[in-house]
């Protein structure tokens, strides 16, 4: 078991800075999951962990130990990869067992670890088969077990859910999760996908561009955003931005979206009364805006009128979108809501659950 430290890193390609500055301290036994957009430097930070890609600048430690200049095979990590990377000849058994081979480890030994994590991943079945007689799931088990045989102080997993349809990804997610509670030890994890890095991790490492943008807790993340990066890629649908002014009446505090106007609760102006008369971006989930006759009847609600452009039924719920102004948005409203294309409705905004960002910088004002 091992803690991971990217000690200020920096992975350059010529004049393109793929991994930027990047300090992240891993907790040992911690389920950390790096993500964003394709193309912002999280593989490649991972890779350069692996020792597959060599860093430009900065330190990454393994269990406290520099592994700058360690070989790949000596860093105590094991990789699963987007690509399962089987060998086709080879038997399930062999290609767990393929690593421990090449290290000399004793045959009872293999078979014993080889055993053990195909129990633990219900393939123990599937042992003398080949690859190409294996469903798509079957083989991302496969290439995990021969992750675990190794018994790494890490694992590293770099989109390992991508080639798999929509159901089995939701059960490999779980098996996953599953997985780091029953084996303890130091997972990172890799995707662009905000949905399987919500539900896995046990803290989130958002990077856009190279850079960290934030790193903490998932439920954090979706609460309280550090900038309007994370806010708009932590949640599905996204969060809905409009650009509008703090304007002030009495005591009051607004914001005035230009075609709506929605009052700020009292407990929480204080942070915006130097913001007052500068343009923000005004940010609200789409779980924040509902139908008035089904609104929770705690929510600090503010009336919102718009045109109905779109609706989409997915059984439990109803995601409308809608126009007010020239500002596009979607709300996510009960199931029994009845809303027709170019219906003029009203919809409530939960102010509680709103944030503000400075238009400028497009950091969370607080």
């Amino acid at each position: 078991m091992a803690s991971v430290t990217f000690d200020h890193v920096y992975k350059r390609f010529g004049d393109v800075i793929a991994v930027n500055d990047l300090y992240i301290v891993v907790e040992d036994k911690e389920f950390l999951v790096l993500v964003g957009p394709s193309g912002c430097g999280k593989t490649t930070a991972l890779r350069c962990l692996a020792g597959l890609e060599d860093i430009s600048e900065g330190r990454i430690l393994i269990a406290d130990q520099v592994v700058n200049d360690v070989a790949p095979k000596d860093r105590d990590i094991a990789m699963v990869f987007q690509s399962y990377a089987l060998y086709p000849h080879m038997t399930v058994y062999d290609n767990m067992a393929f690593g421990l081979k090449l290290r000399k480890t004793p045959k009872q030994e293999i078979k014993k670890r080889v055993e053990n994590a195909a129990q633990i991943l219900g393939i123990e079945h599937l042992l003398d088969r080949k690859p190409r007689q294996l469903s798509g799931g079957q083989r991302q088990r496969v290439a995990v077990g021969r992750a675990i045989v190794r018994e790494p102080k890490v694992f590293l997993f770099d989109e390992p859910l991508s080639n798999l349809d929509a159901k089995l990804r939701v059960e490999t997610r779980a098996n996953i999760s599953k997985l780091h509670q029953q084996l303890q030890t130091t997972f990172i994890y890799v995707t662009h996908d905000q949905v399987e890095a919500m539900t896995m991790a046990s803290r989130i490492a958002v990077i856009n561009k190279g850079i960290l943008q934030q790193i903490d807790t998932p439920q954090t993340l979706y609460d309280r955003p550090d900038n309007l990066f994370v806010a708009g890629f932590i949640g599905s649908p996204a969060m809905n931005f409009f650009p509008a002014t703090l304007k002030k009446d009495g005591s009051k505090v607004f914001v005035d979206g230009v075609s709506f106007s929605v009052q700020i609760p009292d407990n929480r102006v204080g942070p915006y009364m130097q913001y007052v008369g500068r343009p923000v971006i005004f940010g609200i989930r789409p779980e924040d805006i509902h139908n008035p006759n089904f609104a929770p009847p705690s929510i600090e609600a503010q009336p919102v009128e718009a045109i109905v452009d779109v609706t989409e039924l997915m059984g439990n719920e109803i995601f409308v979108y809608l126009k007010t102004g020239e500002s596009s948005f979607v709300a996510r409203v009960d199931p029994r809501s009845r809303y027709q294309i170019n219906d003029k409705v009203q919809m409530v905004f939960n102010m509680a659950n709103m944030h503000i960002f400075d238009r400028d910088s497009e950091k969370a004002i607080r």
